[in-house]
Formats: structure tokens, C-alpha cells, sequence
């Protein structure tokens, strides 16, 4: 299977983002709007929006999956990677990698160092952790019970230097 990159989004690719979440099962719909509510501010900001996007394609022309990063506000070099997912589809063909890899190449041509990923501490995340570390992401904070009682929030850092 062979991947190529997006650097831009149509509306035509909210509804796909929106398929590559829901069938993930780890998003709940308050999460999948919060998701979708990115992708709309850059269609109606376009180049004024912080969010930048990366659409994973497959040879036909099928989105597999996405990455969602922007700069950090107040920062000089520290990104969010706010969302990273891969359709369940299209899941173990390295598709996850090659989006973060390309995340991170973006990130560092604008001079970037750090790059940030928050996710859930919640069993159902475990997967999802493994990935970051697989990647050379250290876990750099644990906010106890951020989301719920017993669901704290991972705070994981990629150094780009």
C-alpha cells in the first residue's frame, strides 16, 4: 500500500476526517466534535487558521488517515499535535507512522523543537501510548483525574532538535 500526503483540506475531507474517527471507537461524539469544529475553523480561516492539517491518501485517492498540529500560541518552537488518527481500515500498515513522521518533518521546517501530544490515561489508551513511545515521545506529565475521576491526561514530547 503506498501513501501520499495532503497538505490541504476540502470539505469533501470533514466528512472523511469524520468517517476516520468514528471508526476508531476511542472518541466519544463531544471529542469527534471537537475534531470536526478544527476542521472547520481552517476551511473558513484557510491560511489565518493556526491548524494545519495532513491527509494520508491511498492510491485511490482514500483517505486513511490524518494529522491535525499547529504552533503553540506565546511559544518559539513548541507544537501541538492535536489530533493523529488512522481509519480502523487501514490500521498496521505503518500509516500512524509515516503521519507523524511527516507531522514532525513539517514542524521542524518551521522551526520547531518540541512537539506535544495529549491523550487520556485510560486503559482503552494504552495502544495509543505505545505508539508515542515506539516513536522516541517521552511522557513528560500526568495531570491526575483531568478529564474524570480516574482518567487523567498524559501529556507525551517529541524533541525534534
Amino acid at each position: 500500500m503506498t501513501t501520499h500526503f495532503i497538505f490541504s483540506i476540502t470539505k469533501q475531507d470533514r466528512l472523511s476526517i469524520e468517517k476516520i474517527l468514528r471508526s476508531t471507537d476511542f472518541f466519544n461524539e463531544e471529542e469527534i466534535l471537537v475534531a470536526l469544529e478544527l476542521v472547520d475553523e481552517k476551511l473558513k480561516l484557510k491560511d489565518k487558521s493556526t491548524y494545519q492539517f495532513i491527509l494520508a491518501k491511498n492510491e485511490n485517492d482514500i483517505c486513511t488517515g490524518y494529522s491535525c498540529y499547529g504552533k503553540v500560541p506565546g511559544t518559539d518552537s513548541s507544537f501541538d499535535l492535536y489530533w493523529i488518527a488512522v481509519h480502523q481500515d487501514f490500521r498496521n500498515h505503518q500509516i500512524g507512522k509515516a503521519l507523524l513522521n511527516e507531522t514532525e518533518k513539517q514542524v521542524i521546517k518551521q522551526k520547531g523543537l518540541r512537539l506535544y501530544a495529549e491523550t487520556s490515561g485510560r486503559k482503552q489508551y494504552h495502544p495509543t501510548h505505545e505508539f508515542y513511545w515506539r516513536n522516541h515521545f517521552k511522557l513528560e506529565a500526568r495531570l491526575t483525574d483531568y478529564y474524570s475521576k480516574g482518567d487523567d491526561k498524559l501529556i507525551f514530547v517529541s524533541c525534534l532538535s
